[in-house]
């Protein structure tokens, strides 16, 4: 039963101390087969590769790793086995001090000092000012060094005289038992829960869990970040120079075809977007910006997950490396609505991607439609059922999501129920995926060169992303570039008016009824769209703006065309009015 809790906790210790690439590192000295499927440390799960590690090493060996190998300077681990700061591993735990402290600190505070440990658990970080809310007679600041020289909490953020304190995860169940807020386990219980699975159980707190994955997504895009800087940016800033939306193209085109490459580029160009910059012009503020969300629909097998998942997220298994920003990509394949709106308050103020699956199955569920609308609007976010009330909260971030829909001669017919789904796709960039011979022929074409290995993505594929990163972090002013690379905003030019009014004019010229079936949200998107892909050309000019390039600009209207003619059934066809137009 105790090597059994060792080894969970050496997993937890393991996880925050090293990177995912040093992880690897140690994997694979110590021969174990779960890194043997791997080429390189960006491809292992952090989760999956610390319980491997751990459950194959004794203490003398976890000695070894630690002297070998240089943990995260900042790290402060305080177990009940294990302790880490400084950079120094004690196989000796810190609860024991810790319980000290905090019976010492019970007596001086009373039940404002569980209270305020209640606040730091539900917010995961906390300021003086804001542990007022739970204090009522005594100091916030005096309170809170008092709780960090006992070890029970950690400074997680200096500047100045200005400290934020943070709850270490492995400390909060003794806090439990010794404030009360849960009943001292029983031996047996103990057995129970070590025997059974490392997995939590009981009521979950999805916000504060979520919180934690913020947390390793931050930190995965900051050490990918870091190597770039050390390894690679010459390289990335040589090859910026000569990129731009049409060179992504070609690359994809290549690789999957005419018809295929379409979606990537969309997907991709997606990924340039969540930096989410101002739009100016000449003048001033637009009140726009470069984020936008995606919805790739159709038949099945038409190779929409491939696109916003596999080439976003990697798949190793298949020989495809990922494409997108290291740590801005949240997953939620198997996520029930009311678990993502859960989650979604850890996300205020914060820009992501969240790539949804078969996001029909979000709509068998009653009253989703109104909080996901808002979610697609950046609107304020307020759930409530007769068990719960969740929000209100801000959404800030953006969507990437696939479905299918019953596609006809002309036109598509949704398959979810809500007659108010219309509105969640007016606030997205969509794309119809209809499976004709062409199409059926480049995924038939593609499985067999990626199957043959005749494919070979992962050159270009770390040119990519290492642009994309680097721009990102430019652009959203990353600490580690901050200072080294100048912000630049994206400037509409007159020219994007101008083509906008002339594809409208034609668009309109060739539907005979009198109401329209796309709101004007459509060309605004098609703006956001030229935004994000003008920002692939941020080295390629000394200018203090980005203006929308003309290769940009016929993408996107393009793509507005298009989908004006999908959203009107296809009375008309966009590949003549894009011959009158461009």
């Amino acid at each position: 039963m105790v090597i059994d809790e060792r080894i969970l906790e050496r997993e937890a210790l393991l996880r925050r101390a090293f990177s995912r690439i040093d992880l690897f590192e140690i994997g694979k000295r110590l021969k174990i087969p779960y890194f043997e499927k791997f080429e390189s440390g960006w491809e292992v799960d952090e989760e999956e590769a610390s319980r491997e590690i751990a459950s194959r090493i004794d203490e003398d060996e976890l000695k070894l790793i630690f002297s070998e190998h240089k943990p995260r300077e900042w790290v402060v681990f305080r177990g009940r086995y294990y302790t880490l700061e400084d950079g120094e591993l004690s196989l000796k735990g810190s609860w024991r001090t810790i319980r000290e402290g905090v019976r010492w600190l019970k007596e001086r505070y009373g039940k404002e000092l569980t209270a305020l440990i209640r606040l730091m658990i539900s917010r995961g970080e906390i300021n003086a000012d804001e542990a007022k809310d739970a204090l009522k007679r005594a100091d916030p600041r005096e309170v809170l060094e008092d709780l960090e020289e006992s070890k029970v909490i950690v400074a997680s953020y200096r500047s100045g005289d200005y400290k934020e304190w943070t709850l270490l995860e492995e400390v909060i169940p003794l806090l439990e038992v010794e404030l009360g807020m849960k009943p001292k386990p029983s031996v047996r219980e103990v057995k129970a829960a070590v025997a059974s699975s490392p997995t939590k159980t009981g009521k979950v707190d999805y916000v504060m869990e979520e919180r934690k994955r913020i947390e390793e997504m931050n930190r995965e895009l900051a050490e990918y970040l870091n190597d770039l800087l050390k390894h690679r940016l010459e390289k990335t800033i040589r090859f910026g120079k000569s990129f731009n939306l049409e060179v992504l193209a070609k690359y994809l085109r290549n690789l999957f075809g005419s018809v295929l490459y379409f979606d990537s580029l969309l997907s991709i160009t997606q990924q340039y977007g969540l930096a989410n910059i101002e739009m100016v012009h000449s003048h001033g503020r637009t009140g726009k910006r470069t984020g936008w969300s995606l919805a790739l629909f159709g038949e099945p097998g038409t190779g929409k997950s491939f696109s916003t998942r596999d080439m976003i997220l990697g798949k190793p298994g298949a020989r495809i490396p990922p494409h997108g920003i290291p740590g801005r990509n949240r997953y939620c394949g198997g996520m029930t609505p009311a678990t993502f709106i859960r989650i979604g308050q850890a996300y205020e103020g914060k820009t992501f991607n969240f790539i949804v699956p078969e996001f029909n199955d979000f709509f068998r569920y009653k009253g989703m439609v109104e909080p996901l609308k808002l979610a697609m609007e950046q609107g304020e976010i307020k759930y409530e059922t007769h068990r719960e009330t969740i929000g209100p909260y801000r959404f800030t971030s953006f969507f990437s999501v696939n479905y299918n829909v019953s596609v006809y001669g002309k036109g598509y017919a949704v398959t979810v129920q809500d007659p108010n789904f219309s509105a969640i796709e007016d606030r997205m960039l969509c794309r119809l995926h209809r499976l004709t011979k062409e199409r059926f022929i480049e995924i038939a074409k593609s499985q067999r060169r990626l199957t043959m290995g005749e494919i070979d993505i992962g050159k270009g594929a770390q040119k990519i992303r290492d642009h994309l990163t680097l721009v990102y972090a430019i652009e959203t002013r990353h600490p580690l570039v901050r200072d080294r690379f100048p912000y630049k905003p994206v400037m509409i030019t007159p020219r994007v008016f101008e083509m906008l009014n002339k594809a409208r004019d034609a668009i309109l010229e060739e539907i005979p009824m009198k109401v329209v079936r796309f709101s004007a949200r459509l060309e605004d998107r098609a703006i956001r769209f030229a935004g994000a892909a003008s920002l692939m050309e941020y080295f390629r000019s000394d200018l203090d703006h980005i203006p929308i390039s003309e290769e940009a600009l016929r993408y996107a209207i393009q793509l507005y065309v298009e989908e004006a003619s999908v959203r009107s059934q296809e009375i008309f066809k966009p590949e003549e009015i894009l011959k009158k137009i461009l």
